[in-house]
């Protein structure tokens, strides 16, 4: 029974959720397969996700960014953290190379902690990293130019990037330069059924209003402007979050029978950040997006760029997000023609197992 080593970034849910179709699909082909998923994403985010059998291994693989909600990154913090993480590498380094080899895994496989590349070339286990981005060209965008210590920090974690065997990188994605041996494979997405009655049903929906899906992944919202959604009177909003009373055009989506893939497939509408999983999911469905930008993270922009390629979708301000001022683009999002040139099929998910599958 061949054992794969799966680490993978704790920043949001978007690195797990490409994980979990790579393993599925590998679980088809390699019979057997166990996966010890080293991690701090709750052990709750893989049931009824992964169909493999799994053990969740608890730790920290990297730092990713420090936020402030979804939408705003504190640098500073960012960079402390990360310093504060090198400043125990050796320690973390060890800690990991013991726990691999007492596992004995036929395979690791890293989205993206750079940790455990070094680790698997350390262990003499060949290791693999699946990515959309790594996290030194994602600290680029916060490098002080004249502060060598960032500078040496970035090539710290270049250094061990580059001890992976291999690098699969997932569409789409920024340049990512940091390995010597990268293979490009498709879009990692596995969109749920659409249950659109049953969902206008669970809310009381009537004929002339629409769904619309606030949704910014793994980092919570800290706040929406309640009031104002509340008045927008042909829309009705899911949101992540408790909702105080007295609003009946929001609805907490921990109180639908739902999964939030299912939801995606469901709504008339989705809200979010460009973030991988949901912006490839939307367009493999061709749902409308609205997408509220950060403007200083690396993957961003091409995840734009295939949205408005492949899909349909418009930017909505960050001021005009906070301040509620939704209803004109709202019209508009929904308005939108479905684009001519087909989304590239989403292979990615079969592609990275078969890649995989020859190494085990």
């Amino acid at each position: 029974m061949p054992i794969i080593w799966c680490a993978i970034s704790g920043h949001g849910f978007g690195h797990a959720a490409q994980v979990v179709p790579v393993l599925n699909a590998l679980g088809d082909l390699v019979p057997g397969l166990t996966a010890i998923l080293r991690t701090t994403v709750p052990a709750s985010f893989f049931e009824n996700r992964l169909t493999i059998p799994w053990q969740h291994s608890l730790a920290q693989q990297d730092i990713g960014c420090i936020q402030d909600g979804p939408l705003t990154i504190d640098v500073d913090a960012t960079w402390v953290a990360h310093q504060h993480f090198h400043e125990t590498w050796n320690a973390r380094l060890a800690n990991e190379v013991g726990a691999m080899q007492a596992a004995s895994p036929a395979l690791v496989i890293a989205d993206t902690p750079y940790l455990a590349i070094e680790a698997g070339s350390c262990a003499q286990i060949p290791t693999i990293a699946l990515v959309s981005l790594t996290w030194d060209i994602v600290l680029k965008e916060y490098c002080h130019a004249t502060d060598h210590s960032h500078q040496q920090l970035i090539q710290r974690i270049r250094k061990s990037y580059a001890n992976a065997d291999m690098a699969l990188r997932i569409t789409p994605a920024p340049t990512i330069d940091a390995f010597l041996n990268v293979i490009d494979i498709g879009p990692i997405a596995n969109p749920s059924p659409p249950e659109r009655n049953r969902l206008a049903s669970a809310i009381n929906l009537v004929p002339n209003e629409k769904t619309v899906l606030v949704g910014f992944g793994g980092i919570a919202l800290t706040s929406l402007p309640l009031e104002q959604m509340e008045q927008l009177l042909h829309y009705r909003f899911l949101i992540d979050s408790s909702i105080p009373p007295g609003y009946s055009r929001i609805h907490s989506i921990k109180t639908l029978p739902f999964s939030f893939k299912t939801l995606l497939a469901s709504v008339d509408l989705i809200m979010t950040k460009p973030g991988y999983g949901t912006i490839v999911e939307a367009v493999a469905l061709q749902q409308p997006v609205l997408y509220v930008r950060r403007y200083n993270f690396v993957d961003e922009q091409p995840l734009v760029d295939y949205l408005h390629r492949y899909g349909r979708g418009m930017e909505l301000s960050l001021d005009d997000f906070v301040k509620g001022r939704w209803e004109a683009v709202l019209r508009t999002v929904l308005d939108l023609p479905t684009p001519t040139t087909p989304p590239p099929s989403a292979t990615g998910a079969t592609d990275a197992a078969t890649i995989l599958a020859k190494s085990l």
